[in-house]
This record gives structure tokens, C-alpha cells and sequence, in this order.
């Protein structure tokens, strides 16, 4: 279906109608007739939604697409491809996805240490227990799209007791076409008890044709595991994309994510993590380097639910151009989680006059033993710092970029992967030691 939409009410009727139009399988009947129900009841986020209103993804959809139909699998996500984008240095198990679907063939794994299956596959039963219930459809409007346009996806699983020997890279080769420029993506990653596991997931544009990727990722890790989770967003300067990552975190669980966003049009990213007992602990922490009319909002929710949980959270923007950044963390401290421990913080440095930032800190607090704090910072290079790198002989190019480097690496930092690490270093080395970030 192609769009000459003028309004966002009128692209939800558009996504209703190609929904209502997919075949249906036994496993995502059910799944699709709450995520039409949902959306026709709500519609996609307009500017006056106060969730959305720095970042209309729906007005960049109309703007910017012709086809709001499902991009079929491309023809150029090969083996060759697959090699190409690869974590240099990265002994790794693969898993592929083709504009949204699980390429069996081009994956490889180690089915010792970890299970890939199609939903197609698994039992419906499973599936019904299972998928919507960590991310229900009903608490964003692009979960509810995502139900309603499901048509394939895939459960990651580490079995109990397994520590991974070697990270998961999740590639998503994503490319708009003319029959199609929507891709809807959904995984569901079960992590056993006393397991530790890393997942790294990289965006890849295969050109640059517009699309919309709309993601849909529930993650329910097991008790006593240790999860890292990282994202890499390095993608066309066309691409669209919605992220809704939610995670449970249970008793002596521990779970990272990373998030490092340099490319894109627009993005949103949200990343819920909720802490469900004692000794539970989540890390959130984000770097986006931003230039052009790159547009890049992170929305972070933790819920703090019993006592003796910790949470850390630290994200960083270096925003050139007419690029925009939002940030919005919210911490919930429920009125039994007493000695709850939480730190918030997010810090931009802005290279344009034309660059901008919303930042907006939140914390909820219903219980009174608590120790919980948040922050944010908006500024400029310290041109003290950049004077006296000057003096020593080092040029303003280098000196500015050695200073943004310094500020990013915090939460480079954060990465525990090496190879991953030093990959993202280089990129965001090349970045900064540009002209433009």
C-alpha cells in the first residue's frame, strides 16, 4: 500500500488496513487481533502526545515513505555480506535477520550454547505464554504495530547453567524497496538461571533508500545470570526505526545494555528494564554522535519493585549541525523497594548553534529509605582545556577531538567486550576526528 498520507491518524489507517490484509498463522492470531484492537483505539503518537512530542516518528513516515507495505527479503544479504559486517576480531555465534526475518542459512551457531528458533516453529502454546507479556502491545503504540504487522520472529535462547564462550552477533540487514519500505522485527531472548551470555545487536543499511524499522525485542533473563546487551545504530541517513526493548531482571540477576547511536534520521530507542527482586541490578548507558539532521531520542524506564536493588544509568550526546537529541530517563522506586540504590545521568556537549536537546531527569519515589539520584548537562568544549592543549603544540582539530574522545570514552568504558569495544572506539574515533562528528 502506498501512502500520500497528510496526517498521522491517516498512517495508522494506513498500517490497520495492511495488517488486517497479512495471512495468519495459528501463533500470531491472537497476537494480531490485540495489536489492531490496540491501535485502533490509540493510533500512532501525533506531536501532542506528551511521550512523542520532540520526536514525531509518525510525521517522518509520511514524509519521508512511499510504501508503508512489508519490505520483502533482500537478494543482497549474502554470505559475502554477512563477512563484510562482522565485528572485526569477533569470534562469534551469527544470527541474521533479512528485513525482519530469520535467515536460517546465513546463520551460525554453536547449538551447545545457544538455541535459535522461528517462532513458526515453536509450539503455539509457548509462544502464547510468552510474547506480549514482557512488552504488552498496550504500553506503546509502535509494540501494538509491531503485534499487528508480526509475521515471523525468532526465540534466542542460553540454556540454564551455560556461560557463553563466545558473544552473540545479532546482524539486521534492513533495505526498503519498491515493494515495501516496513520492517517489523521481533525476538524473544529467554535466558536460563546461572547462565552468563553477551549480545550484540548491529543495525546494517544495506543503501540508502528510506525505510521504517520498527523493533520489538522482550528479554526475561534468569536468576543469578549476568546478560550484556549492546546495539550499534550506524545506518543510512534515511533510516527510520523504533526500538522497544524490555527487560525482567530477577533475584542476584544482572543485566547491561549499551546503546551507541551515530546515523539516522530519526530514532527512538526505549529500554525498560524492570528489577523484580532483591540484589537485582541494571545498567543502561548510551553515547550518540550526532550530525546533519540526524534526530536520536532514548527513553529509559527502570522500575524498582523489592528492596536491595541498584541501578545505573549513564547516557552522553555530542550533537553537531541541525541534529536534535532527547533524552528522557524515568527511575520508579515502588513503595516496598526500600533500600533501593539508583543513579541517573545524562551530559551533552552541543559543537552548532543549530543543534538542540531536550533532556528531562525523572524519578518517582514511593518508599523512604532510598538512596537516588539524577542530573543533566548541557554545554560546550571547555575552551580552557582546548587553549592549553593548543599551547602544547597540538592543533585545534586534534585537540577538540582528543577532548570529545575524552567525554565519549566514559561510556565506551562501559563496554566489557574488547573487540566490540575497540570497534566502536575506532568508529567513534573517525567520527570525532572529523570536521563534523
Amino acid at each position: 500500500m502506498t501512502t500520500s498520507t497528510k496526517n498521522a491518524v491517516s498512517i495508522t489507517d494506513a498500517f490497520l488496513e495492511i495488517g488486517k490484509n497479512l495471512p495468519q498463522s495459528n501463533w500470531n492470531s491472537a497476537l494480531r487481533k490485540e495489536g489492531i484492537s490496540l491501535l485502533s483505539a490509540q493510533g500512532l503518537p501525533a506531536s501532542k502526545v506528551e511521550e512523542y512530542k520532540f520526536t514525531p516518528v509518525a510525521k517522518k513516515i509520511q514524509d519521508t515513505l512511499s510504501n508503508l507495505s512489508h519490505a520483502p527479503a533482500s537478494s543482497n544479504v549474502v554470505a559475502e555480506k554477512v563477512d563484510e559486517h562482522r565485528i572485526p576480531g569477533l569470534d562469534s555465534h551469527v544470527v541474521v535477520f533479512n528485513n525482519g526475518s530469520y535467515d536460517a542459512t546465513l546463520s551460525a551457531f554453536d547449538s551447545s550454547e545457544v538455541t535459535v528458533t522461528s517462532f513458526g516453529d515453536m509450539p503455539t502454546d509457548s509462544l502464547e505464554k510468552t510474547l506480549g507479556k514482557i512488552a504488552p502491545a498496550g504500553k506503546d503504540p509502535f509494540i501494538a504495530l509491531n503485534q499487528l504487522a508480526i509475521e515471523s520472529g525468532v526465540w534466542i535462547e542460553i540454556a540454564t547453567g551455560t556461560a557463553l564462550k563466545k558473544p552473540v552477533l545479532i546482524l539486521q540487514f534492513v533495505e526498503g524497496s519498491l515493494q515495501g519500505q516496513s520492517v517489523h522485527q521481533r525476538s524473544y531472548i529467554q535466558i536460563g538461571k546461572n547462565a552468563a551470555a553477551t549480545l550484540i545487536e548491529k543495525v546494517v543499511s544495506l543503501d540508502d533508500t528510506p525505510y521504517f524499522l520498527n523493533g520489538v525485542t522482550e528479554i526475561n533473563v534468569g536468576e543469578n545470570s549476568q546478560v550484556a546487551f549492546y546495539r550499534l545504530q550506524d545506518e543510512s541517513k534515511f533510516a527510520i526505526e523504533v526500538n522497544n526493548t524490555e527487560v525482567n531482571v530477577p533475584r542476584d540477576a544482572t543485566f547491561s545494555s549499551a546503546v551507541i547511536s551515530l546515523q539516522g534520521l530519526m530514532i527512538r530507542n526505549n529500554l525498560s528494564i524492570n528489577l523484580l527482586d532483591s540484589n537485582s541490578l541494571g545498567n543502561m548507558y548510551g553515547l550518540y554522535l550526532l550530525n546533519g539532521h540526524s534526530h536520536v531520542d532514548n527513553h529509559t524506564n527502570v522500575d524498582h519493585t523489592k528492596p536491595h536493588a541498584e541501578s545505573n544509568e549513564l547516557y552522553k550526546g555530542i550533537l553537531a549541525d541541525h541534529s536534535r537529541g532527547v533524552f528522557n530517563g524515568k527511575i520508579f522506586v515502588r513503595q516496598d523497594a526500600q533500600k533501593t540504590n539508583a543513579f541517573q545521568q545524562n551530559n551533552n556537549i552541543l559543537l552548532s548553534e543549530d543543534a538542540v536537546i531536550n533532556t528531562k531527569p525523572q524519578l518517582e519515589i514511593w518508599a523512604d529509605d532510598v538512596k537516588c539520584s539524577h542530573g543533566c548537562t548541557t554545554g560546550q568544549l571547555d575552551e580552557e582545556a582546548l587553549f592549553y592543549l593548543r599551547s602544547r603544540g597540538i592543533s585545534k582539530e586534534s585537540s577538540r577531538g582528543m577532548l570529545l574522545y575524552a567525554f565519549a570514552g566514559e561510556v565506551l568504558e562501559k563496554i566489557t567486550n574488547e573487540n566490540f569495544r575497540e570497534y566502536c572506539v575506532g568508529l567513534v574515533q573517525e567520527r570525532l576526528g572529523s570536521n563534523h562528528i
